[in-house]
């Protein structure tokens, strides 16, 4: 019969953050141990609220299959001997199945006998193994961070303060440290009082007489209903925001949303330091009208009832209204000084402390910056707005207000360069710099924008290799995996031309040029930042699910312009199923490998028609040249691929018809230049040898 195992472990508050990945956790390994088990089970379902992890395992076998099987031991030759008696071998083999050689049974196997004996394990309840694996479960979880308490040497994320275990109705034993497993939960910490779980199955009734409401997702739709309900009573518009929900959610065990109002006065702050204040600081929803205009209130979550709930309201009030008030002290202060005094104080403050200051790293990437605006076709305009914004674009690293909230850097530049009279494309491409901010986070939506990210990133990226502070393994505290990332998206988004080690190259000429280096020696990390920049292109593939060998097609190509690798790796993925995708790819890789080992100049590929020896070399030189008319700079990849495959019967025709490799040192070149010239065309998509192709 079908049995319910309930298992809560009952903590002091966790942090919010990781409430939810820890009972996802929980299950992981509760099925894990269970299908180790061989315990058949329907279905898991979790509980959690801050102080507790919860699995309820539906379903549940009341014991393991019985296990039947047979096993093979040595040839009868090895296992009696002359005589028919039993050797050692014979012996221990049986006694290793757990039998005798009176159970021992002869079967042939292609002619030749063997011993084989019948092994039979019953299965264990449902209880003894439950007994026998759940602590495991509980102690070997991994958190962020981890903690010991008392005098044990345990580390966990929180304290254990209780642990309720139960098979159906009986306690399934468990003891971690001074906890013993019992059938006693904990209510709301202030509402409730401790309650016993009747059954496993009763357990999600039982903990809401106690005023706990222990499903996260039926906790988060009441919140979310709580919301749209104050929403419509005031004709109000909250957009909820799905992360600060999820986060509330872990905060609370029996939620009760409120409103609560602030000044209007502090209306004349930008909007991002009220929303970081209510967000971000207090976890407050913030109010807007129908326009899209920020009112004068919050939405806040309560962990209890609605008793006193306007006491509760007045205090947030006053949290939230001392936070505004130095906000709206640093908004006003700020504007004192001017943005020129603001630079100069970055002469001042550290980048890093082997890299140099914030000043210099702003001139590095003025140059970095001009040199990009060149090659991607920048307006004169933009051209101009970059300058400038490159100039100044970290001047609000020293604000009050930033100093205040660190999130609003960048947003603070905005604000006080068009309070300045900055052009706002300026404002905007120092709000740009930063992003993305995370690995899927936004791009900059600004030309200008866009290459001051891409110029920031790179300096970064570079200065760090330069002097030796290099990720490695999980290891990477200036987040360069996730600029470089980000270089890479921007450069997709834009589709600019971006060749990786003739850039870095470009660079570093451009940076010593203009006595910008400031003792950075860039040019000894060429090929290791461009790896780096190369590798996250790959990641960008993996994190799309492209097939192993197009990534590697693309990644391995001469070239390695990210621009040219998405093109090519888009196109290679289109037509991997096309009927003679195989024959041209075969085709391509051929002369490939032959041209691979020839010692010709490349700059000199002309081919001399005069000694050709057959029709399908003729054919196939007039089809090079009427193709090298059409390939152009421009010319998308999906065009160039289509155009090459048309050469694959010529090329399969040449190769039937030409000993490539004559015995004539002039003829053998003549084919070899002719072979090259397609090769180099073929080379733009990426090492095709790459490609698996069956």
């Amino acid at each position: 019969m079908a049995k319910t195992y309930l298992l809560e472990i009952g903590l002091e508050e966790m942090p919010a953050h990781v409430v939810t990945p820890s009972v996802l956790q929980l299950k992981e390994r509760m099925t894990k141990f269970l299908t180790d088990a061989r315990l058949d089970f329907e279905d898991i379902k979790t509980f959690s609220t801050p102080r507790r992890l919860t699995v309820q395992v539906l379903g549940l076998a009341d014991k393991q299959a019985d296990v039947k099987k047979e096993v093979r031991g040595p040839a009868k030759k090895i296992a009696q001997d002359a005589d028919g008696n039993w050797t050692k071998a014979a012996i221990g083999f049986s006694k290793g199945q757990g039998a005798s050689t009176d159970d021992i049974v002869f079967k042939d196997v292609k002619g030749t006998p063997y011993v084989f004996v019948q092994t039979f394990k019953a299965g264990k309840t449902a209880a003894e193994v439950l007994t026998a694996g759940i602590k495991d479960v509980i102690t070997k979880m991994n958190f962020p961070t981890m903690m010991k308490w008392s005098t044990f040497s345990f580390k966990y994320i929180r304290p254990i303060r209780w642990i309720v275990s139960l098979l159906d109705d009986a306690i399934v034993p468990v003891e971690i440290l001074d906890v013993t497993a019992d059938r006693v939960s904990r209510g709301h910490r202030f509402l409730g009082h401790d309650v016993e779980i009747a059954t496993a199955l009763d357990y999600e009734d039982d903990l809401a007489s106690v005023q706990v409401i222990a499903d996260a997702d039926k906790r988060k739709a009441k919140i979310r209903e709580q919301i749209a309900d104050l929403a419509q009573a005031h004709d109000w518009q909250i957009k909820v925001n799905e992360d600060l929900l999820e986060e509330v959610n872990n905060l609370v065990e029996f939620p009760t949303a409120f409103a609560g109002d602030f000044d209007t006065k502090y209306l004349t702050i930008p909007d991002e330091v009220l929303i970081t204040s209510m967000r971000d600081h207090q976890r407050f929803f913030y109010v807007t009208d129908a326009d899209d205009n920020l009112l004068p209130h919050f939405v806040s979550v309560r962990n209890g009832n609605t008793d006193h709930l306007e006491n509760v309201a007045l205090g947030n009030q006053k949290v939230l209204t001392a936070r505004l008030e130095d906000a709206a002290f640093f908004y006003h202060e700020d504007q004192q000084h001017s943005i020129q005094e603001y630079v100069e104080r970055l002469k001042k403050v550290s980048f890093h402390d082997k890299i140099g200051t914030m000043y210099e790293k702003m001139q590095r990437v003025m140059v970095i910056s001009a040199f990009l605006a060149d090659r991607f076709g920048l307006t004169e305009t933009e051209k101009n707005q970059l300058h400038r914004a490159a100039q100044i674009y970290k001047f609000d690293l020293v604000t009050g207000m930033v100093g205040e909230f660190p999130e609003l850097q960048g947003v603070m530049g905005d604000k006080y360069a068009v309070l300045k009279g900055e052009d706002p494309v300026v404002g905007q491409a120092i709000r740009e710099h930063y992003m993305p901010i995370s690995a899927d986070g936004d791009l900059p939506k600004s030309k200008v924008g866009a290459v001051l990210a891409i110029a920031d990133k790179v300096d970064s990226i570079s200065s760090f290799f330069a002097v030796g502070l290099t990720p490695s393994g999980s290891n990477d505290p200036f987040a360069l995996r996730r600029q470089a990332f980000g270089i890479v998206r921007i450069v997709r988004d834009q589709g600019w031309d971006f060749p990786i080690r003739q850039i870095e190259t470009a660079i570093q000429k451009e940076l010593a040029a203009n006595d910008a280096t400031y003792n950075l020696d860039f040019a000894k990390q060429t090929a290791p930042v461009a790896d780096f920049l190369t590798d996250r292109v790959k990641q960008w593939f993996s994190n799309h699910k492209l097939r192993y060998d197009i990534v590697d097609t693309v990644i391995k190509g001469s070239r390695q312009d990210i621009r040219e690798m998405f093109k090519a790796a888009d196109v290679l993925n289109a037509h991997q199923d096309d009927t003679q995708f195989k024959d041209t790819i075969e085709a391509f890789t051929r002369l490939l490998r032959i041209t691979a080992k020839a010692k010709l100049d490349a700059g000199d590929l002309t081919v001399d028609p005069s000694l050709f020896e057959n029709d399908a070399e003729q054919k196939l030189y007039d089809a090079v040249e009427d193709l090298k008319q059409k390939v152009t700079s421009t010319m998308s990849m999906e065009d160039r691929f289509t155009a090459l495959a048309s050469l694959r019967p010529l090329i399969v025709d040449y190769f039937e018809q030409t000993m490539v490799m004559s015995k004539d040192d002039q003829v053998r070149d003549n084919h070899l230049k002719q072979l090259l010239t397609i090769a180099q065309m073929v080379n733009v998509m990426g090492d095709l040898n790459q490609l698996v192709v069956k």
